[in-house]
């Protein structure tokens, strides 16, 4: 093994079912996991659900039922998520697991207060109920939280607190010399501005009069642990922190966190704080994403138009929505979804695209060379050296973060075949003609060269390509298979159906 890779989603908040911005987020993650395993890693990749707080207790109130009836309703559709978008996670964390994450909460607890950073004290400011967290005049716009877009309530009450204002140089100092490489560059700056500009200390607790459902906190049971708080421990009480656990010393710390752009700050500043009071050593990335809108508008529950993705699944399948979120999506900005942009990525580039020209080779080495693939003169050509350089450069492997132009460029090599093919006009051609040989090894190789570097994309479909060529089925796909000319002359080729329907 060439070392250890541990990767997390954020884990979602289950107050609703899942929606497509965290499909995107889980197939992102995965994509990075499925690549680090390629490599050689040994990779850990971690989602869950988060399932504490006031507003799934409120929601669990309005629907008649118990918040713990609720919750697992909610957590189990994001379990699905796995087969749904086949996901390679290794373990799923739920905030109300009392025997796996309850303790490492508690501990976590406990060193902090040990510490000397947590502390009580009367307090009064603005909560947002949509953030479920105390916000400053600083972050409102126009007088509303700048996310969920209402003025946020007045409260007064005692809690515990949490000293975030004393790492607020220790914090400045590792954003800006990238102990935590924070992704994109543009989000660095944000949040090296946010420190500078002053740290306050942060409500680590709500009274549990007006919120029982959490985790009491530790010695004192008037008080219930404020969500924020209970629910990034999940990252290390998957591994078993607290149990001098094998787990936790062989994968922490994480190499990337991937969260959304609203969670931002509470991944490159809370957080890091907190391991900073307990000791551990600091996660070394965080790959940050946009939002996905709606036909240019911001999806939400009460516009009507958040999209589900079981049914993208249901009605174009498991690898085109994964392409398109992959494709279309830029990796680190906010980006579109239509139905009519999603039809017209995968019918362009995967139906017409890949699909076809996957076919027009097949058929022709059907043809032309008894459906074996031929064994050529010389190997040597430009798009060998197209896809060795240009493609292979921003393929995955290189731990680039930007999905969008390593597929850009899988899809220009697939049009270069289809223009060789074009140009050749092979079905012209008879057992004498000479490049026959080298141009049929040439396109296979480059396509099987292709599915390789797909595979942490489009899985099922990768596999499917490698098989139509030929090639053994196996259960682990690595980066030591991408070389050009990895074909064997003489293996039979198992041409099926088309790979990519047209929608």
């Amino acid at each position: 093994m060439a070392g250890k890779f541990y990767i997390t989603t954020s884990i979602a908040y289950a107050n609703a079912f899942p929606h497509i911005g965290f499909a995107l987020e889980s197939v992102q993650a995965d994509a990075l996991a499925r690549s680090q395993r390629m490599a050689g890693k040994d990779v850990f990749f971690l989602t869950g659900t988060d399932e504490h707080g006031q507003k799934i207790e409120t929601e669990a109130r309005r629907q008649g039922v118990k918040p713990e009836i609720f919750v697992d309703k909610i957590s189990q559709k994001f379990q699905d998520l796995k087969a749904a978008l086949n996901l390679s996670t290794d373990d799923f964390i739920r905030t109300t697991d009392q025997k796996k994450h309850w303790p490492s909460v508690k501990k976590a607890w406990l060193s902090l207060s040990e510490n000397g950073d947590i502390f009580k004290k009367k307090y009064k400011g603005l909560y947002c109920s949509g953030c479920e967290a105390f916000i400053t005049e600083k972050d409102l716009v126009g007088g509303k939280c700048p996310i969920h877009k209402k003025a946020p309530q007045l409260v007064q009450e005692e809690n515990y607190f949490f000293r975030l204002s004393k790492y607020s140089k220790n914090l400045e100092e590792m954003l800006s010399n990238d102990v935590i490489k924070i992704i994109p560059y543009s989000r660095k700056n944000e949040m090296i501005q946010f420190v500078k500009s002053g740290l306050e200390d942060i409500s680590f607790s709500r009274m549990r009069k007006d919120l029982e459902w959490g985790i009491p906190v530790p010695g004192d049971e008037t008080q219930t642990i404020y969500v924020w708080a209970d629910a990034l421990i999940n990252y290390i009480s998957a591994l078993g922190y607290g149990e001098d656990s094998e787990r936790f010393k062989k994968y922490w710390p994480a190499d990337v966190h991937c969260v959304g752009k609203d969670i931002q700050k509470f991944h490159c500043v809370i957080w890091p704080a907190m391991l900073l009071s307990l000791g551990l050593a600091q996660p070394k990335s965080v790959f940050i994403h946009g939002f996905i809108t709606s036909a240019g508008q911001k999806m939400s529950k009460s516009l009507g138009n958040t999209v589900d993705p079981f049914d993208l699944v249901k009605k174009y399948g498991t690898d085109p929505v994964r392409y398109f979120l992959l494709r279309e999506i830029p990796s680190t900005e906010d980006g579109d979804f239509t139905y009519e942009k999603m039809e017209a990525r995968c019918n362009g580039e995967l139906a017409n695209g890949m699909g076809n020209t996957l076919s027009r080779v097949l058929t022709l080495i059907e043809k032309k060379c008894e459906g074996k693939i031929p064994d050529p003169r010389k190997r040597e050509n430009k798009l060998k050296d197209f896809l060795t350089t240009q493609v292979l450069l921003n393929s995955p492997r290189t731990g680039d973060f930007d999905f969008n132009s390593a597929l850009s460029k899988i899809i220009e090599a697939f049009k270069m075949i289809d223009r060789e093919i074009d140009q050749a006009r092979p079905w012209e051609w008879d057992d004498k003609t000479p490049e026959a040989g080298d141009c049929f090894y040439s396109w296979a190789a480059s396509i099987r060269f292709l599915a390789l570097l797909l595979f942490p994309f489009i899985p099922f479909s990768a596999k499917e390509i490698l098989k139509q060529l030929g090639c053994d089925d196996k259960k682990d796909i690595s980066f030591k298979e991408i070389s050009w000319d990895g074909l064997e002359p003489g293996q039979k080729i198992k041409k099926g159906e088309n790979l990519f329907p047209r929608f």
